[in-house]
């Protein structure tokens, strides 16, 4: 599909490529427009709250301002009037808290679905200088992680799954059912372009072993992330062991992996901004590895499947 691309323009300032979710285009000399695209197949609530988050973390992990998303919304037949309405109020809202527009898009009733699918595509602007994307890390660059891991896979599957939660306690799925609130990381992108990002990445499919994954492929790099210092939930966690779902590659909108020359320094601006923030490891020359709690070495050398889709497949 990389090969297949059409003609290179001499406008494009970012171009597609494995790990990088944005695009670039010039306006003139000292802005871009960057853009996105997004589908939500994975959760049956708050599809549309998701689908504005999605494409506008995508953005600001550019280090672009979202401005606008275009909704191309599609429905089985025989939709209810009322769960059309329940989609777009989703997305007025989601769009209204992040003071971005919605643009336009398409709405379809579509044969041969079972369910609703939102696309959703992103337009920010940036200023070309304070372009990032996935593909800027280097060696010796340290990785910081904001909030935790697994935030949007934790408030789907509480929200979604919960016939098969019982034995977690109610106070647990209440707070991770809250984590939709947290699901943006347009505040925390801002700071960490302030303070030097290197490069950044919105952990969404396969979680954040994804990410790290997707990061050292766009920059060609090798990692080391300790996993004990990968910031997990105490109701991630007991939903991840109810389920049997590793929560590093659980899908982690909410969180922003972001490299830089000094981590002690991210950490440092992103907490004088309320933001939560753990230095998780550093990127290297060398090969790509999780250092498990009890020092066994996993190297991880593909993009995994992430466990949403897997556990939704066997108990959905």
């Amino acid at each position: 599909m990389l090969g297949r691309l059409g003609t290179r323009r001499p406008e494009t300032l970012v171009r597609a490529a494995l790990g990088v979710d944005a695009a670039a285009v010039a306006v003139d000399a000292d802005w871009a427009c960057v853009l996105t695209t997004d589908p939500i197949t994975t959760a049956a609530a708050g599809a549309g709250r998701l689908a504005v988050h999605v494409v506008c973390n995508d953005l600001a992990a550019m280090g672009a301002e979202p401005l606008g998303v275009l909704a191309t919304l599609l429905f089985p037949e025989g939709v209810a009037p009322a769960a059309i309405a329940e989609l777009t109020a989703e997305i007025d809202a989601a769009a209204r808290s992040l003071s971005v527009e919605v643009l336009g898009g398409h709405t379809e009733v579509a044969p041969g679905i079972s369910a609703p699918l939102a696309v959703m595509t992103g337009v920010g602007k940036a200023r070309r200088d304070r372009l990032v994307t996935a593909a800027g890390a280097r060696p010796g660059d340290a990785l910081v992680l904001t909030k935790a891991a697994a935030l949007e896979g934790s408030h789907i599957l509480a929200t979604d799954m919960t016939a098969y939660l019982s034995v977690v306690p109610p106070d647990l799925l209440r707070e991770a059912r809250g984590y939709a609130d947290e699901l943006s990381v347009v505040p925390e992108a801002r700071v960490a372009v302030d303070l030097g990002a290197t490069a950044m990445h919105d952990p969404t499919e396969a979680g954040v072993v994804g990410a790290l994954w997707e990061m050292a492929e766009a920059s060609q790099c090798g990692f080391v992330v300790d996993a004990a210092r990968i910031p997990v939930r105490e109701a991630t966690r007991a939903i991840c062991a109810a389920l049997g779902v590793d929560p590093l590659r659980l899908i982690s909108s909410g969180a922003l992996l972001i490299a830089c020359r000094d981590g002690p320094a991210m950490m440092e601006g992103l907490r004088a901004g309320g933001i939560p923030a753990a230095q998780i490891g550093a990127m290297t020359d060398g090969p790509r590895l999780l250092i498990h709690p009890d020092g066994r070495e996993e190297p991880i050398n593909q993009l995994d499947r992430d466990e949403l889709y897997r556990i939704l497949e066997e108990r959905g």
